[in-house]
């Protein structure tokens, strides 16, 4: 045991380094355990100060305290936090180049630095590990040590070497963390690190400021812009599932006027590491990431994390969720799911091994019970971890907040358990619902299970009602999972004694979210390719543009075509911004005639109370291809028509084509260079003349009139009549 004087020296360094006055939670008793040379395996949820528990201690001992940790992006910040303290802490991965790892090692060995942090593929290297031999090392921490188990929600194999690496450095202190470890995981830990014998220190998985929601994956962009909009310049991460769709995010958020950054594996190095200082030092408020790649950050105010795609365990979904809100106050945590997004993971896993398959379908499964169960999520995160929420309603999450209609379920709950109980609890959970219902497949028949009195008894309802009755029975603790054998579920104590006299038991039906999800993709299509335009609005748009025709002398296509007025009566445009993001009006046109059309549509807005394009309308950010730019550029300079249609491959109608699509976009194209060679000045004011009094811009009724010039030239001067009048 500690003597007082050492608790006071402990107290006095934590308040010297780290400028705290206490200790949170487990942390005091962690650091004493470590400092008595015991083992100590540590599981403390994200945000509860892990970290302190191993760099205080480095503090204290003599020597060198070596920190295994997975990510690159953690060590930099880790380091990064520990010098800001004044703490010489530095790290060897693969970021390093020759002439820094020599000089590293040479300060380690005169024993300048207090804390090493290593990547396990480092510390598998033969040179490192004799680079280590000749250093006093005081302790080794190993951070995120799911990673060793296969039931983690990120295995990694260098994990599984660690323990046969730092057996060469001597007999040193050992302590292993996590921030999510299920009861089966901690046993795997402790079984691979020969720490059994550790003592084991578990803070509660509750964090009680985080609210938890899930929605069904519907116009999901839309749901995310709105989102955002209740909690416009605040901190948040947001998780996709691909590289592709965390650009495309980011891309659609700073288009719709939010400052956002993305963070994956595949950016470079350098603007990986600039996108997350941006977001710690609030250059940006918003990271989208993938959820595979880690990204090791340790911001206290992040006050939401989405996840817009499924993640891939329950034990990813707690951690990334506990990147919110570490300084106690507000974390919204909202996740978009799709059984769609399920079916994608379970494809990602097809090159691996059958059991690897399988450990991840578990997981994968686990993670569907969660979505769509109408239980507190609190408790069943809570139950996921091994840990019991007594609490009958949480207040902080959407199935407390808006619960689904219960019954009177300990009937059902009798059969799950007697189920259990016939098959001599040895199976799983699809297993046990087929014999519930009924159902007759290879296994049923393979144990002889239909000659159970069992059998068939809850035939009149579906598998998944079943199914949430059994996940139901699991977290009310009548049922609990067997440690040894995944899957498989036994009988609890409170489970016996219910058998043998039943009480009442609420239950409710799950979400169904095959009703409410959509294909994202077909939910999706841009609001402007709608007919559905408010109609009235339509036409007081159109009577605008006739008045204001009239007043400039101008045919009313050239202020704003019909296409342009539908999409303006479809998503009520009402500044500046959203009126030249509206398909062939741009800038240039809202400066010119806007004004009017939006103090319309802000008036009809207020007199209808609409909803307005702020609200309802994900931008899209225009892309301008290639081709279009190079013509643009091409014309600027003043490049033969036919020299440009032939670099592109184009005829000279396409390029016409093209042409005409930039100034109806609002974008101007000075082509008289060109125009004053092929035709002269009689016939382009004849031309000039037809455009500037005809009520359309049709190409057929102009020719019907001009029949003695080529469709060529008369669409040339279109373009030339609507650069100089439209944009």
């Amino acid at each position: 045991m500690m003597v007082a004087e050492e608790k006071d020296e402990i107290k006095a360094k934590l308040k010297e380094i780290f400028g705290y006055s206490n200790f949170r939670g487990n942390q005091e008793i962690v650091i004493q355990n470590i400092l008595s040379g015991r083992n100590t395996f540590v599981i403390m949820p994200t945000g509860a100060g892990k970290s302190l528990c191993y760099q205080l201690p480095a503090m204290i001992k003599d020597g060198l305290a070596i920190v295994i940790s997975p990510l690159i992006a953690l060590m930099k910040n880790q380091v990064d936090q520990m010098n800001a303290y004044g703490v010489n802490a530095r790290f060897l991965n693969s970021t390093l180049s020759k002439g820094e790892i020599t000089r590293l090692k040479k300060d380690c060995v005169a024993g300048l630095v207090k804390l090493l942090y290593v990547a396990p593929e480092s510390l598998n290297k033969e040179e490192n590990i004799e680079f280590l031999q000749k250093v006093n090392v005081s302790l080794v921490a190993i951070d995120e040590a799911h990673c060793i188990s296969e039931w983690g929600h990120d295995f990694r194999p260098e994990y599984r070497k660690i323990k046969t690496m730092i057996a060469q450095l001597g007999d040193k202190p050992v302590i292993a963390l996590t921030a999510t470890a299920t009861p089966k995981v901690q046993l795997d830990i402790q079984k691979n690190l020969q720490m059994e014998e550790a003592d084991v220190f578990m803070s509660s998985f509750n964090r009680k400021n985080l609210y938890y929601e899930v929605r069904p994956k519907k116009e999901t962009k839309k749901q995310l812009i709105r989102f955002l909009k209740e909690h416009k310049g605040k901190s948040g991460i947001i998780y996709c599932l691909s590289r592709k769709k965390v650009e495309e995010i980011a891309q659609l958020l700073n288009v719709n006027g939010f400052k956002a950054a993305p963070y994956h594996a595949g950016l470079d190095p350098d603007v990986r590491m600039k996108n997350q200082d941006d977001f710690l030092n609030e250059e940006v408020d918003i990271i989208t990431a993938t959820i595979a790649f880690g990204m090791g950050i340790d911001k206290p105010d992040v006050r939401f994390v989405v996840h817009y795609d499924v993640p891939k365990s329950l034990e990813g979904y707690y951690q990334e969720t506990g990147r919110g809100g570490r300084d106690g106050l507000e974390g919204v945590c909202l996740m978009f799911y799709s059984h769609n997004d399920l079916n994608k993971l379970e494809k990602f896993n097809k090159d691996k091994s059958v059991q690897e398959r399988e450990n991840a379908r578990i997981l994968l499964q686990e993670m569907e019970f969660y979505a769509e169960s109408p239980v507190c999520r609190r408790k069943q995160l809570l139950h996921y971890f091994g840990e019991e929420y007594k609490e009958k309603n949480c207040g902080s999450c959407d199935n407390c907040m808006h619960p689904r209609e219960r019954f009177e379920g300990s009937e059902f709950v009798k059969i799950a358990i007697e189920a259990v109980k016939q098959t001599d609890e040895r199976f799983g959970l699809a297993h046990l619902v087929n014999v519930i219902r009924g159902t007759e497949d290879e296994y049923v028949k393979s144990y002889g299970h239909f000659d159970l009195a069992i059998y068939g008894k809850g035939d009149t309802e579906d598998a998944d009602f079943w199914k949430a009755v059994i996940r139901q029975t699991l977290i009310y603790q009548y049922l609990e999972k067997d440690i040894e054998n995944i899957g498989v579920l036994k009988i609890t104590e409170k489970g016996h004694a219910f058998l043998k006299k039943p009480h009442p038991i609420e239950l409710a039906r799950d979400h169904d979210f095959t009703t409410d999800v959509q294909d994202e993709e077909s939910s999706e299509r841009v609001v402007i390719n709608s007919k559905s335009y408010d109609v009235k609005l339509f036409e007081m748009l159109k009577a605008l543009r006739k008045k204001m025709a009239k007043e400039k002398d101008l045919p009313p296509y050239v202020i704003f075509q019909d296409p342009s007025l539908e999409e303006m009566a479809t998503t009520y445009p009402t500044d500046k911004e959203e009126l030249a993001s509206v398909n062939g009006v741009g800038m240039g046109k809202v400066n010119k005639f806007g004004k009017e059309f939006l103090d319309l549509i802000q008036k009809y807005v207020d007199e209808n109370d609409i909803e307005t394009a702020s609200e309802v309308v994900v931008k899209s950010s225009v892309n301008k291809s290639k081709v279009k730019i190079f013509i643009i550029q091409q014309i600027d300079r003043k490049v033969d028509l036919e020299e440009i249609a032939e670099s592109k491959g184009l005829s000279f109608a396409e390029l016409l084509t093209e042409m005409e699509n930039i100034c109806y976009s609002g974008t101007k194209l000075t082509v008289d260079y060109y125009i004053d060679e092929v035709l002269d000045e009689n016939k382009q004011e004849e031309i000039y003349d037809y455009f500037l009094n005809s009520e359309t811009d049709s190409i057929e009724e102009a020719m019907s009139v001009l029949a003695d010039y080529s469709e060529d030239d008369v669409r040339l001067m279109r373009v030339k009549f609507l650069s100089e009048y439209a944009n």
